[in-house]
């Protein structure tokens, strides 16, 4: 048998020609071989059932990182599918609606034909379906099948769903330009994801159904315990939040890419287009009306980077002067301490995100004193010199007055301690996701926050995508210990996502996506939202509305963002 060298970690193994990468780990690693899920071959990524024909340079990738968790829950995702079926049969189908704190949250649904169309019923799932799912799940993991890859035409996966009477799929298909598609099977069952797979069921070893509303969340570990199922918690007004986005979904008649691509080629989408921006506008104006009838002072807004935080608050504020108030606004970044007193992380770097990185002592003695109706000056932080400034600005809060604080610790407790519940508003907006690519690949809100960011980061900040993508991790970090432990305390929350921004946003996207270098970490994650992009159709901007959230990161509005 003819030999090849494989250089990993500095030492060379002689394997045979066209052994797989998984024959080359389980003959070499001697740890768990199953954290590994992934491969680098010459710094390309390829699945592990890759043949190696050639002297390659191999880098294993683990569970433990980004890429390997996100392809451990793509194969989880395949395999509580694959038991679904089993289970109930081809009547039933599970649709992956969002995530929802450590897993995804999923419906089961019925399907019939009525009149010349089929259509689909929620069906509640009972504990005993779960059981006997969970049950199918753990059989087939024992079993170690093979998971296939089949590369096919595009044109014959096409039929091929059509057959199956899988739609979401069908329709997906008929809009994409590549001329192949790659499915996967588990024995008789096949399906489409957006992504690499692990090489069998007995990878997946770690996973839980929990029984959560009429449906049930489909719990995954995190890379960091990828070992251990974390316990779910429950987040209602962020699942009321994401109920209400899926059902404008419904009104729309767009829950996935296929149909929103349709809707752009029949000429459908400005009117598309209008009826969500007017959906928001609906929503902003009752918050107006809360905070008006509640008699507040304080609305406090806070969320998650590229989340529209500044649009919102000139929209609220517009809608607030639509109900007799006067509003004025207040950027918490204003009252950082002085950059000697900032605390640094432990690279040694100043950590502007945490919590201690604002002046709260001062925050607290203005807020009292505006609503005790005293006048204050108003201070204005010199990022350039790290320092705050006054430079004559003054604040009183007379009757009919609220003041309009937008911030990422606006909702952290700490931030308004001592502040009289009565006083204050808080809301908390971020973009979730309002459309998925078909009924099994979801798409993350943080790729759609993270498109936007490259986009406006270029636009204003002069970055361009590498180093707004280089970054992103550290902006993650600081939001998951900053941000998302506090959404639950907003008295309001919104979703700032529209169904039909990335077919705007990608013709912004690409070209600075594309200018990322091939000899770079972060080549990987810009082609990964390349080819995300590619399922998106462009669509005519220039009808998008001046106060729509998207301007904030495109340009061309009328708000000063």
């Amino acid at each position: 048998m003819e030999k090849i060298k494989v250089t990993m970690d500095g030492k060379v193994y002689e394997v045979d020609k066209f052994s797989a990468i998984t024959e080359f780990v389980h003959a070499h690693m001697q740890e768990n071989k199953q954290k590994y899920v992934l491969a680098f071959c010459n710094r390309k990524l390829c699945e592990l059932g890759k043949l190696l024909d050639r002297d390659v340079e191999l880098k294993l990738v683990e569970k433990t990182s980004v890429i390997g968790m996100d392809t451990y829950k793509r194969s989880l995702t395949f395999l509580m599918v694959k038991a679904f079926s089993d289970v109930m049969g081809s009547g039933y189908s599970v649709k992956v609606m969002y995530s929802l704190g450590k897993g995804y949250y999923c419906r089961l649904l019925k399907n019939f034909r009525e009149g010349d169309r089929m259509v689909s019923e929620e069906v509640p799932v009972t504990k005993d379906i779960l059981f006997r799912v969970k049950n199918r799940m753990n059989e087939l993991v024992r079993k170690d099948i093979a998971i296939i890859k089949e590369s096919v035409s595009t044109e014959e996966a096409v039929q091929r769903f059509a057959k199956q009477g899988r739609f979401d799929k069908e329709r997906l298909f008929r809009y994409r330009r590549v001329s192949k598609a790659n499915l996967y099977s588990i024995e008789d069952y096949e399906d489409y994801f957006y992504g690499y797979m692990v090489p069998s069921t007995g990878y997946i070893t770690c996973y839980d159904l929990v029984p959560y509303d009429t449906g049930f969340m489909l719990m995954a570990p995190t890379r960091e315990e990828p070992e251990i199922i974390p316990e779910f918690e429950p987040r209602e007004k962020l699942f009321s939040v994401l109920k209400t986005s899926d059902e404008w979904s419904q009104t729309l008649d767009v829950s996935n890419v296929g149909q929103l691509n349709e809707c752009i080629t029949k000429g459908d989408i400005r009117e598309l287009m209008l009826v969500h921006e007017a959906l928001q506008e609906k929503q902003i104006a009752q918050i107006a009306d809360m905070i008006r009838a509640g008699e507040k002072k304080i609305v406090l807004i806070a969320g998650p980077s590229s989340s529209g935080k500044t649009t919102f608050s000139h929209r609220l504020s517009v809608q607030l002067r639509a109900h007799g108030l006067r509003p004025y606004p207040l950027a918490l970044d204003n009252y950082f301490v002085d950059r000697e007193h900032t605390p640094k992380d432990e690279n040694g770097n100043y950590d502007f995100e945490c919590i201690e990185a604002m002046d709260l002592d001062l925050f607290h003695s203005d807020m009292k004193k505006l609503l005790a109706g005293e006048e204050i000056p108003i201070p204005t932080f010199n990022f350039k010199q790290g320092r705050k400034e006054y430079k004559g600005k003054k604040l009183k809060l007379n009757a009919g007055d609220v003041l309009v604080a937008e911030g990422i610790h606006a909702l952290n407790p700490l931030m308004t301690e001592g502040l009289s519940d009565d006083s204050k508003f808080k809301i908390y907006i971020s973009a979730l996701t309002q459309i998925n690519i078909d009924d099994h690949n979801r798409i993350p809100t943080t790729d759609g926050r993270l498109i936007r960011r490259i986009v406006r980061d270029a636009r204003t900040r002069g970055n361009d995508a590498r180093e707004t993508i280089a970054m992103w991790p550290s902006v993650r970090r600081g939001e998951e210990k900053y941000i998302f432990p506090y959404q639950e305390e907003a008295d309001v929350m919104f979703n700032s996502a529209l169904i039909y921004e990335l077919s705007v946003i990608k013709q912004y996207a690409e070209p600075l996506l594309f200018s990322v270098p091939k000899d770079c970490d972060e080549y990987y994650e810009a082609k990964r939202l390349l080819k995300f992009l590619d399922y998106f159709l462009g669509m005519e901007v220039t009808n998008i509305p001046m106060n729509s959230i998207l301007r904030e990161f495109v340009g061309g509005g009328c708000f000063d963002v």
